[in-house]
Order: structure tokens, then C-alpha cells, then sequence
């Protein structure tokens, strides 16, 4: 019987530079999606597959996300007293435990691989979630579910992968894959940022992972890789000869990725459509602009 999962890491340390100048005073992933910021997506996601202690790496200027899973006594108060328990309810759904969540500074932009490392020392020797909020999966079993499910049958590391057209590939960590067994793939190599033309394949690595903890022994090197930063994919690519293997699973649900103001826009009209409350008026507003756009033309 594989080791539960129950620690997940989640890389917030970035500046989100492409969300100028709303990222100047606002964590990126404390930026809503419908009703919900970024990082409550991750959140959930992570609970549903089990995850009961939340790492957060971080850096200076994060403060407002560590104060969001903090409990607001007052707020929660004015709303008893007047009745609003649905309202109670979900605000209720943010508290995080005393001793669930911790955060760490990454010091130094050097990379995911290095934003991993800062946590090794409360990952010890168990194996461990990687969630990136940036990538928002809609699905309905939750995309990290979906792969701890997985990797009870597989061990090892295992990334979530999904096939992207040729032309994109260069943008991705890429897999090499030696076995193809449908959801579940075994890789013989991985490639980040293949040169465009030199990818193995177009199957491409996206922000889930559960790793082995040897993936930290390997970043303590913290040899640099593509784009002069410490690359995850390098270390869990040093897994891949190894007797535990590195696996790609082919998750199902639609990744939008939100690092990017288009993919944060697509998933905003995705999100809003599938809520019952909104979609209606949405829709209506979307088939007007449309209409409209088209008579312009």
C-alpha cells in the first residue's frame, strides 16, 4: 500500500508581472475568479484529494494572502447576528486550522525548482503535492484526485499532462513517454522548454505533481536548467531510472491557465457560465457582444 498523501506545496511567490498594476498592491492569487480567488481553488482542490497540511512558499508582499485564510471574528460575528448563515457558511469554508497551513519565504526569484526546495524541510521523507494555483482545472472529480487515485496503483512521481498542439510545446515542460497506457503514461525522459522541432512529444507537463521525496535530495544541487532557473522538471527527471519512475497522467477536465490575462478572462466566462445563478444573464450578455461584434465587421 502506497504512503497517503497528505502535504501539498503551493509555489506563491511570484510578482505576477502580466497583472500590472493590480498585482502591485494584490497578491496575483488573491484575484477573483467569479467570487473566488485564485488560491481557493487550489485550496479546494487539494482537500477534496486528501491534503491536510497546506505549505505555502511565498515572498515579501504576500501578507493579504496569509490574512485571507485567517479567521475575521468580526465579520463572521456582524453576520451571525443578522441571520446571513449562508453567507456564514462561506466564509467559514476559507478558515484554515491553527497548524494546517505554514508559510516559508523563497528569498530569490531562481525558479519552481527552488520555490519547491524551500519546503523540503517539512516535506521530510514522504511523498508530497506540488499545486501551481495558476492553472485552474475545471473537472468533475478534481484534477489532483484524479491523480492520487492514480498513483495509488503506480508510486513514484507523477505529473499531470495534456496534449497541446505541436507549435505550443516549447512553452512546457514535455514528456518522453516509453509506455502509453491511456490515462497513465510512463515516461522515459522530460524535456523543459524543448527547443521548437526537438520536442519529444505533445504531451505537456502542467501545475500538478505528487513526488517522490528524493526529487528534493536531487534539487539540493540546485544546478540551474532552462531560462537560468533551478527547474522542477530536472529533478523529477533524475527519477526517471530509478526503480519508482516518473508517470504522465492524462487528467480529464479543462485547464485554463490563469498566469495569462486571456486564460484568466477564459476561465471567468467558463466559471460564470456553469453557475446556475448567473448563467442565464451571461449567456444573454455574451450572444449580445457577439451579435454585435459580427455586425461591425
Amino acid at each position: 500500500m502506497k504512503q497517503k498523501i497528505t502535504k501539498a506545496i503551493f509555489p506563491v511567490a511570484g510578482l505576477g508581472t502580466r497583472f500590472l498594476p493590480a498585482t502591485k498592491s494584490v497578491p496575483k492569487e488573491i484575484m477573483t475568479l467569479v467570487d473566488r480567488p485564485l488560491i481557493q481553488y487550489a485550496i479546494d482542490e487539494a482537500r477534496e484529494a486528501g491534503i491536510k497540511e497546506f505549505i505555502f512558499v511565498t515572498s515579501r508582499g504576500k501578507s493579504a494572502l496569509e490574512d485571507y485564510f485567517d479567521h475575521a471574528h468580526q465579520l463572521e460575528h456582524d453576520l451571525a447576528s443578522k441571520g446571513k448563515t449562508e453567507l456564514l457558511d462561506i466564509l467559514k469554508a476559507t478558515n484554515m486550522d491553527s497548524g494546517q497551513i505554514a508559510y516559508l519565504r523563497q528569498h530569490k526569484a531562481l525558479g519552481l525548482g527552488h520555490a519547491v526546495w524551500c519546503a523540503r524541510r517539512m516535506i521530510h521523507d514522504e511523498p508530497f503535492a506540488v499545486i501551481l494555483p495558476d492553472d485552474v482545472i475545471a473537472a468533475e472529480k478534481p484534477c489532483l484526485k484524479q491523480m492520487v487515485e492514480a498513483y495509488e496503483e503506480t508510486g513514484g512521481s507523477m505529473v499531470a499532462t495534456m496534449e497541446v498542439p505541436p507549435e505550443k510545446a516549447h512553452a512546457y515542460g514535455v514528456l518522453d513517454v516509453a509506455d502509453d497506457r491511456g490515462a497513465v503514461v510512463k515516461a522515459k525522459g522530460m524535456v523543459e522548454k524543448p527547443a521548437p522541432g526537438t520536442e519529444p512529444s505533445n504531451l505537456a507537463v502542467i501545475g500538478r505533481y505528487i513526488l517522490h521525496p528524493n526529487v528534493l535530495t536531487s534539487l539540493n544541487s540546485k544546478e540551474a536548467g532552462a531560462g537560468g532557473e533551478i527547474q522542477l522538471t530536472d529533478a523529477i527527471a533524475k527519477e526517471i531510472g530509478t526503480d519508482r519512475g516518473v508517470y504522465g497522467y492524462r487528467f480529464n477536465g479543462q485547464r485554463f491557465d490563469c498566469g495569462s490575462k486571456a486564460g484568466f478572462l477564459q476561465a471567468t466566462v467558463s466559471f460564470g457560465l456553469s453557475r446556475p445563478e448567473l448563467r442565464d444573464e451571461l449567456r444573454d450578455y455574451l450572444q449580445e457582444v457577439l451579435t454585435l461584434d459580427k455586425a461591425a465587421q
